[in-house]
């Protein structure tokens, strides 16, 4: 068997560019023949057929061929029969992809294709002859394998004196299979898409024209996982390709109990159907009052914490909006102290208090009210608390006394840049000396990410205002919270509100995330071993190329220093099922985000896959660093 086929990396700065052009999967036809011949004649690596066999291909044998095709012009060839006496197996004789579509899995997603089409006619083998040499299509039918979770074996077959009088290497043949036949779901029409770097895949009949005629550009995580996803459970997503995923996202720590909590989901269904108050403004509720009740118990008494919770409208912006009002409310001060890297949230005030240049860049208006300081490592050794303390004591530093510092423990958006307690403790005590209130923003670090509820438990702080959202509804329904002590709770009636500020969905699905994961510290423990595996598994394939290791609990992730590298990771990630993204000033770090309840096999199982993704860009960086 020869192969033309590679896997390009997604450059994460190409997000702005054009979208190119849709390319299509089909079954080919006669008249694609000379097409087919032209495109293997142009890929140096491939045997040479004549014209008239892949006539015979395109036409005779359609049924298992398929071509790609972008513009009326053909980028790619899957060619392979099943033997009338083997009807259980597809052999594969070529796969070829033009220079113009490599870099995109698209020949894997031939293949997936190919045998998911064949599948109902009981296909549950894949094999093909491959050369010792030939790690490119190793890698590849070792990717399908593994999509298919399905068995492989190699071994020689055609020996190199059998073979063209000993002037071809021995040929192996590669066997995938049994694959479980409810892996093999018949897919209609596949469209994949390029979207600025990577691939969108569909083995239903929507061509996602709906998406590009009606949604707008902001959009984002759609052009990193180009996928429909249909069905969620876990840490599982399944796309409407089929394919599973695993979550490493978690909807950037908005599913810290991963998808569809049955209990959660139960608890729901169950309000919905009695006619349950859905929305009531501020008004009282059951739901409402039983979420407090369990808050209280469960959350704030066994910490000793004493904070009145205000429920200020669905997102964590609107709770780090409503933190800033009050601490220049109860202050009488206008500006705030924020740190570099720090990510807040993208209304105005928010805003204003994230470092993100890109983000800040499309406020379209003058960002005012911060002043922003280096956060803990931001100089490295160098204590910058004390440089903190130092200007607010300098009259002349030109650093106003502030309403409040604004802090996250650990910086999610920002790069896991991680603070320590004796910083925290330090920027607290900062805090009290010049009359400011404390505020720590623990929107994505909090709801168990980092260990404890809270993500500064055992630090020694006592911060005057925290916000929470994300988890906090514990299945992904907008909810945010702004917790303060009560001698500041100076609100008068209405002067911050918002129509949806008490979601009561929410508040049932958050009662149940609280009463069943936090009633006892099992979960807590169970979290921090995770975590501390993570650690271990980042740290080693760190430790192999010479990278970084950052964040804390099952906030961690590599760093690659570099954008771009950090970006093909992800993308190869998803090409082998995985979902996972970027943080950091240039996206620079491979970002770890599982759900808290993964199961350990399925979390292995995906830190696999980031490990065989981290090797295979890294591997491919030596000859350029070599080159360069």
């Amino acid at each position: 068997m020869s192969l033309s086929a590679t896997n390009a990396p997604r450059n994460n700065t190409s997000r702005s560019q054009p979208i190119q052009p849709v390319i299509s999967i089909r079954n080919p036809i006669a008249e694609d023949g000379a097409a087919v011949w032209q495109l293997i004649g142009e890929t140096e690596s491939l045997d040479d057929n004549s014209r008239y066999c892949n006539l015979l291909q395109c036409s005779h044998f359609a049924e298992t061929c398929l071509i790609a095709e972008t513009d009326g012009r053909v980028v790619g060839w899957v060619s392979g029969y099943i033997p009338p006496d083997d009807p259980e197996t597809l052999f594969i004789w070529q796969v070829c992809v033009s220079d113009q579509a490599r870099g995109q899995g698209l020949g894997k997603r031939m293949l997936i294709s190919l045998l998911r089409r064949l599948g109902e006619r009981g296909v549950r083998f894949m094999k093909s002859t491959i050369t010792a040499d030939n790690a490119a299509s190793w890698a590849l039918f070792g990717a399908v394998a593994k999509q298919f979770s399905a068995p492989s074996d190699r071994r020689p077959h055609f020996t190199r004196d059998a073979h063209f009088g000993g002037h071809h290497d021995t040929e192996h043949l590669m066997t995938i299979g049994p694959i479980d036949p409810a892996r093999l779901t018949p897919a209609p029409t596949e469209t994949i898409f390029k979207k600025r770097g990577t691939t969108m895949s569909s083995n239903d009949t929507s061509d996602f024209t709906t998406f590009e005629r009606l949604e707008s550009e902001v959009r984002s995580y759609a052009r990193s996982f180009p996928v429909r996803f249909d069905i969620a459970r876990g840490a599982i997503l399944t796309g409407s390709n089929g394919e599973r995923y695993i979550d490493f996202l978690a909807g950037c720590s908005s599913l810290n109990y991963g998808h569809n909590d049955p209990d959660m989901k139960a608890a729901l269904v169950e309000y919905i159907a009695s006619d349950g108050i859905a929305h009531g403004l501020d008004m009282h509720t059951k739901a409402k009052e039983a979420f407090l009740e369990t808050f209280e118990t469960l959350i704030l008494k066994p910490r000793g914490m004493d904070y009145k919770l205000m429920f200020p409208g669905p997102t964590g912006a609107n709770a780090v909006e409503a933190a800033l009002k009050l601490a220049r409310k109860v202050t009488g001060r206008h500006n705030v102290i924020a740190f570099t890297n720090g990510f807040h949230g993208m209304t105005l005030g928010a805003l204003a208090a994230t470092g993100n240049a890109s983000k800040r860049g499309g406020a379209g208006t003058v960002l005012s009210g911060i002043d922003r300081v280096p956060f803990d490592g931001y100089f490295g050794d160098q204590d910058t608390a004390a440089m903190l303390e130092q200007m607010l004591e300098d009259s002349s530093s030109g650093l106003d006394k502030p309403a409040a510092i604004l802090v996250e423990t650990v910086q999610g958006e920002g790069g896991l840049n991680a603070a320590s307690a004796k910083w925290l403790r330090s920027i607290e005590k900062i805090a009290r000396a010049h009359g400011a209130l404390f505020i720590v923003d623990d929107i994505q670090a909090g709801c168990g990410r980092t260990n404890g509820f809270f993500s500064f438990e055992g630090m020694g702080i006592s911060p005057d205002i925290v916000t929470l959202a994300k988890s906090l509804s514990g299945m992904g329904l907008p909810f945010a919270v702004t917790l303060m002590k009560p001698e500041y709770d100076v609100w008068t009636p209405g002067e911050h509100n918002g129509t949806f500020r008490g979601n009561n969905h929410a508040f049932v699905t958050a009662r149940v995330a609280i009463a069943k994961f936090w009633a006892d510290d099992g979960f807590q423990r169970d979290v921090a071993a995770k975590g501390e595996h993570l650690r271990e598994r980042l740290a080693s394939v760190a430790k192999r190329y010479g990278l970084g290791l950052k964040g804390r609990g099952m906030m961690r992730g590599i760093d690659t220093a570099d954008g771009e590298i950090a970006g093909q990771i992800c993308a190869t990630c998803f090409e082998k099922g995985l979902i996972i993204e970027t943080s950091g000033s240039n996206d620079e770090v491979v970002k770890v985000l599982a759900p808290l309840t993964i199961a350990m096999d399925e979390f292995d199982e995906g830190l696999d896959r980031l490990e065989a993704a981290v090797d295979a860009v890294m591997k491919r960086q030596v000859p350029k660093i070599a080159a360069e």
